[in-house]
């Protein structure tokens, strides 16, 4: 579909480790492990081209029963932004042009410099000799940092003068050039126009450096000084030739429209989100199916069997090894699935590639430009003109490649044509929940939505989107309050708790820490207080002097009982699981205190707590003489007319705070209510020798007595 392609990408790599590392394993130009330098290098990748499905991601996100944080967190992600492309012309250097995207073209008359990043393509070109050496020395410091470094606000800016000037495209006026770190290849062109009177980072550059600050925006209407700078906001042109005294988003429309007549410029939608890098230099991982083979034999392949690739341009399924350009074929789908090769050795090449180009048996092959059949090459090659000599691909995919899609292949593991049969994605649908980490927001979550919507697109499958809702659970933190660490050796093991608890108690103390959503610390002392509570449900079932066959008899019983129905279900279905199970204590505490109960109220609860307690349960189930499985039984159903009850509780306050409390009928009046209040025991003693100044009644539910003196 023309959205895979290879490219050099800038990577992290440690000459020490000989390996590429991620963003998270550097900390101050140094690897995690061993603390040795490290350093950008331009590695071969594969990528996938996720920035064409940008819009689509955004718009579905008003499809989707997500938490907003999350919702938030992809928009931002993907980052996008409305405003113009602008070409600056190198002076001196025919033919030579910056290109810059700006959300603010009607800064335009105000930018006073360019930056472009130390990984500019056209950085060689416009350092000058003299400035060489500095530009070199900044360029080597720069690749020492990340990212995050880079582009922190709070740190001093730095930068080298090129010694070359750019000609602003609405004004003539020659702007110098300088490289900075704080400007990123990776986002936009890989350079900016700098306009310090408008924009906070320029402004502190152009200061520190003595550039010319010149305002071309000022407030329509502000009580502020009109000097201030920098200043970020709308308001009417100055400093703008003809355009002065324009309101400023106006112009911004104005001089799009003359950039783009006059084939400088042309409005442009950007996004922050970056293409995928769909690779890894690593044994672990599934092959990409993909093999290199010369110029010559990529045009036989093409005239064997049909283009290749007719959506990507040339650079974009090429790569240089040992002075040649080698060209990409994909491995047919009759030779999938393609397997790593059995091997003892997973070391890092040294080279940046991944431990299979040490595997010469498995790397270089004979390979078919009619069927995709290989033969290593140390294996004499057959006698037919479709035999080439190749090279296979040594990168593997990322983790992400198997959890973009996963659950959908659970539903026909066993289908060799279809990745999933659609009758059976029809009846099964996607996952209607999906309980995540908050941590996978801008990784797992986007790049398994983009998925989905590019097979939703190539008529793969019928929804665009993998999980209609999502919750994200919270961390359960050690007794010492941290995140569990091996590192910190907090852990608590599983199996200890078991070996001491049970298992059941495990899971139900788990669920009733708190709120699922919450970040919870463990306590010892709190998995006591269940284990009790479950210990109490098996005593009381065992028990058979107070359960009694036929139907459930007492009113106090079955309200309780009913309400618990509801509750539980209800809270079941929301995640609240620590309030399902406290409202089962209330029950078993109730159950405990009467003199007798139906063998089917006792079942009851046990179905109720075999979500939780799955064990405890299905013993008791079968010991109170319910049909195997417990599980297989229906769920049981809350009656809504054995809620109501004749009588409601209020509360006694004094001044505001809890005093007491009393049931009284439905129909109760506020004197009767009142006087119950100022009877109570508790209350006296708070109203004894103090004039009451005011008496509040809500009606069915508190009184408050204010007292003075």
């Amino acid at each position: 579909a023309g959205l895979a392609y290879v490219d050099k990408k800038p990577v992290w790599w440690c000459p020490e480790l000989r390996a590429v590392l991620a963003n998270e394993e550097v900390v101050d130009g140094k690897s995690e492990v061993g603390k040795h330098p490290v350093e950008r290098r331009n590695l071969r990748q594969v990528v996938l081209r996720i920035t064409a499905y940008a819009e689509k991601l955004l718009a579905g996100l008003g499809e989707l029963d997500w938490p907003n944080s999350t919702k938030r967190q992809q928009k931002a992600w993907i980052g996008r932004s409305e405003g113009a492309e602008v070409r600056f012309a190198v002076d001196g250097l025919e033919d030579e042009e910056l290109e810059v995207y700006t959300t603010r073209p009607d800064t335009l008359y105000g930018a006073t410099y360019m930056v472009v990043a130390p990984e500019h393509p056209l950085l060689d070109k416009l350092v000058i000799s003299e400035n060489a050496d500095e530009v070199r020395t900044y360029v080597e410091a720069a690749a020492k940092k990340s990212d995050l470094d880079r582009t922190d606000l709070a740190k001093d800016k730095s930068g080298v003068f090129t010694g070359s000037y750019c000609i602003n495209p609405v004004n003539g006026e020659k702007v110098p050039v300088w490289v900075a770190d704080y400007v990123l290849i990776t986002y936009g062109t890989g350079a900016i126009m700098a306009v310090p009177a408008h924009d906070e980072r320029d402004h502190e550059f152009a200061e520190k450096f003595g550039i010319p600050i010149i305002q071309v925006i000022q407030p329509s209407e502000t009580k502020e000084d009109e000097n201030a700078l920098p200043y970020v906001g709308e308001g009417k042109m100055m400093n703008s030739a003809e355009y002065d005294g324009m309101e400023s988003k106006d112009f911004l429309h104005a001089i799009t429209a003359k950039l783009e007549t006059d084939g400088k410029g042309k409005a442009a939608v950007n996004y922050k989100l970056r293409d995928w890098i769909f690779s890894r230099q690593r044994y672990w991982g599934e092959p990409i199916p993909m093999v290199w083979v010369t110029k010559e034999d990529y045009k036989k392949a093409q005239a064997t069997t049909g283009p290749v690739n007719d959506l990507l341009p040339e650079e974009a399924v090429t790569t240089e090894r040992d002075g040649e350009t080698l060209y990409a074929l994909p491995v047919p789908d009759s030779q999938l699935p393609l397997r790593l090769p059995e091997v003892e050795n997973y070391q890092p090449s040294g080279t940046g590639e991944s431990p299979l180009a040490t595997i010469p048996e498995w790397l270089e092959v004979h390979f078919n430009l009619a069927t995709g059949e290989s033969l290593p090459r140390s294996e004499e090659k057959p006698e037919n003109e479709h035999w080439v000599e190749a090279t296979r691909e040594t990168n593997t995919m990322p983790q992400w490649a198997g959890s973009c899609w996963y659950h959908l292949r659970y539903l026909d593991p066993s289908n060799p044509d279809h990745l999933v049969a659609p009758e059976k994605e029809a009846y099964w649908g996607g996952p209607d929940f999906y309980i995540g980490g908050a941590e996978h927001a801008v990784l797992h979550l986007l790049y398994a939505r983009f998925w989905h919507r590019f097979l939703h697109d190539e008529g793969v499958l019928a929804h665009p989107e993998p999980y209609k809702r999502l919750f994200h659970q919270g961390l359960i933190l050690g007794e010492d309050g941290n995140k569990m660490s091996k590192s910190i050796g907090n852990v608590v093991s599983p199996d200890t708790v078991i070996e001491a608890y049970g298992s059941d108690s495990l899971r139900l103390f788990e669920m009733f820490l708190g709120p699922l959503e919450a970040v919870k610390p463990w306590s010892e002392k709190g998995i006591e207080g269940v284990n009790r509570f479950l210990r109490k449900v098996w005593r009381e079932f065992t028990d058979d002097t107070k359960r009694s066959d036929g139907e459930e008899t007492n009113v106090d019983t079955l309200r309780i009982l009913h309400e618990t129905i509801k509750k539980v279900t209800g809270d079941v279905e929301n995640l609240r699981f620590n309030t399902a199970i406290s409202q089962m204590m209330i029950l078993m505490n109730h159950l405990q205190k009467v003199d007798s109960y139906a063998n089917e109220t006792a079942r009851t609860l046990l179905q109720l707590l075999a979500p939780f307690a799955p064990h405890l349960a299905e013993e008791l189930w079968e010991r109170l003489g319910g049909p195997p499985s417990i599980v297989n039984h229906p769920w049981p159903e809350a009656q809504e007319d054995l809620l109501v009850t004749d009588e409601i509780l209020i509360v006694f306050q004094v001044n505001g705070k809890l005093r007491g409390e009393a049931q009284f009928p439905k129909d109760v009046d506020q004197e009767t209510v009142v006087a119950t209040a100022k009877a109570h025991a508790k209350v006296q003693s708070f109203i004894e020798g103090k004039e009451i100044v005011r008496e509040i009644y809500v009606p069915g539910k508190l009184v408050n007595l204010v007292a003075k003196g």
